[in-house]
This record gives C-alpha cells, structure tokens and sequence, in this order.
C-alpha cells in the first residue's frame, strides 16, 4: 500500500517530479534524463498504470484521496498530499483533475511488433504540437485505427498535454517511433501497406477513393505548418484530399485526421 506522505512546503525536492509542468523545454529536458512521464487525472492515471507503466510516485490533494483509494492500496509508491494551493504553486498550473502520477517510461516496442497484426495505422511526419498528437491518438482509437508511427522529431505522445487530450488513449494503441525518415513509406509498402498521404498535391483524389479496396492501410499526415514534405508525398503509395466547399482548402490536422480515419473505418 502506497505510503501517504503530507508535504507542506513546495521546494521539498520529493515534489521535483511534478515541478514547473507548464515548461515546456524543462519538462522535456527533466523527463527525457529521468525516464518519467506525469498522467494527470483519476482515470488517465488508471489507464496509465493498466498499461503496465511503473508508478514512480502520486501527488494528490486530501479530497481525491478517496477516487483512487484501489490504486493506492495496490502499489508501494509514494502519495505526497498536499494542499490544493501548495499544488498549483508547485506545478505551475491549478490542478482541477485533483491527482497527479509520475510513472517511468518503458522501452518502445518495435516496428515489427506494432505493425503485426495491424490493418490499419497512422503515420506522423513532424507534428510538433502536443494537442494535436494526443488528438490524433484519440481519434485514431475511437474509429479502430490499429497503431500509430511517428517521425523522428515528432511531438511526445507521452507529455503530459498529449495525453491528457488523448484521454489516455496513447496507453491503449500501440505506437513507436520510426528510425529513419527518408525510407519509412517506402518500407511500410514493402511490408504490405498502401500508404495514402493526406495533401493538397493536384494529383490528389479524394479520400474515400482513394482508401477504397484498400486492405492494410497506413494514413499520411504531415505537419502543422506545412503539410507533408515533398519526398513523402512523392513516396506514398496514393495522394488523397478531404473534399471542401465554401473557399477552405484543408483543416487543422487533429480535425482532418478524424475525418479521414472515420472514411477510412468503413472502407470496402
């Protein structure tokens, strides 16, 4: 059972795990030494920890002792209570969810083992804002996408904003990071995939023809500012559009992407 500790003074180093989250650059830099990632919420931290990520420790105020009283009972991590105050002025931000859980981040699994038995997949190039991947995520889960692969200099599914917005979903579908980016299309058609790449190419045919008859699909989607990189829409497989009327050409990427893996969820 998880020792409850009560904490009165914000600089008490035990606390160093959930210190300043609203900065972006330390909180990288700290949980990339450290191997942490911070879940925010009863049922994110429930989620997180039946996904078999080690507790490091909770942070939680009085109040919400009771809503994860299971989870506590069942771990030897540490619970530092601490005033509602005291936690904002620690963490940077008012912590309306009510827990906190710092759990250690485990090994990545590998590209083999995430594409096995998937049928369908998304596949991330550069999406550097941390609420649109923990959307994506969410979106990918809700309508029976399989897996998820991000580029190298993607944004973290496991920071703290993505997974709050994921809901947690990051911890249900399984994702890694590809190796290398100039071949990635290139290997995931040679592994039996049709790549089609969400664009504004004039070759582009729009998304439900171009997903149709479509078995093992992997879905494209670049990055916020300027969409994919020429040599991944020269490498996919396809190049589809989500059809728009009224003068817009596209839509935020977390919002194409559900639109997109929604055609794509009832493809023949």
């Amino acid at each position: 059972m998880a020792d409850l500790i009560e904490i009165e003074h914000a600089d008490d180093p035990r606390l160093a795990d959930y210190r300043d989250l609203r900065d972006v650059t330390l909180r990288k830099h700290l949980e990339a030494e450290h191997g942490l990632f911070l879940a925010e919420g009863a049922k994110v931290v429930r989620r997180a920890v039946a996904a078999g990520y080690p507790v490091r420790s909770f942070l939680m105020a009085p109040r919400w002792l009771d809503g994860l009283a299971d989870e506590l009972a069942s771990t030897d991590a540490p619970c530092y209570v601490v005033p509602e105050r005291l936690a904002e002025e620690v963490t940077g931000f008012h912590v309306h969810r009510g827990a906190l859980a710092s759990l250690e981040r485990t090994p990545l699994p590998s590209l083999e083992e995430v594409l096995q038995d998937a049928r369908s997949i998304l596949v991330l190039e550069d999406i550097v804002d941390h609420t649109n991947v923990g959307a994506i995520f969410r979106s990918g889960a809700a309508l029976g996408f399989d897996a998820v692969l991000l580029a190298p200099r993607c944004a973290d599914p496991l920071y703290r904003r993505s997974i709050k917005v994921a809901m947690g979903t990051v911890f249900a579908l399984p994702w890694t990071r590809l190796e290398t980016w100039a071949d990635a299309l290139v290997t995931l058609s040679e592994r039996g995939f049709t790549t089609v790449a969400l664009t504004l190419a004039d070759d582009a045919r729009p998304i439900a023809e171009a997903v149709a008859g479509v078995d093992r699909l992997a879905l494209v989607l670049g990055s916020e500012g300027h969409g994919l990189s020429d040599h991944w829409q020269s490498t996919a497989d396809r190049r589809a559009i989500i059809p728009m009327q009224a003068g817009v050409d596209s839509l935020n990427v977390a919002a194409a992407t559900a639109v997109a893996c929604y055609v794509a969820a009832s493809r023949s």
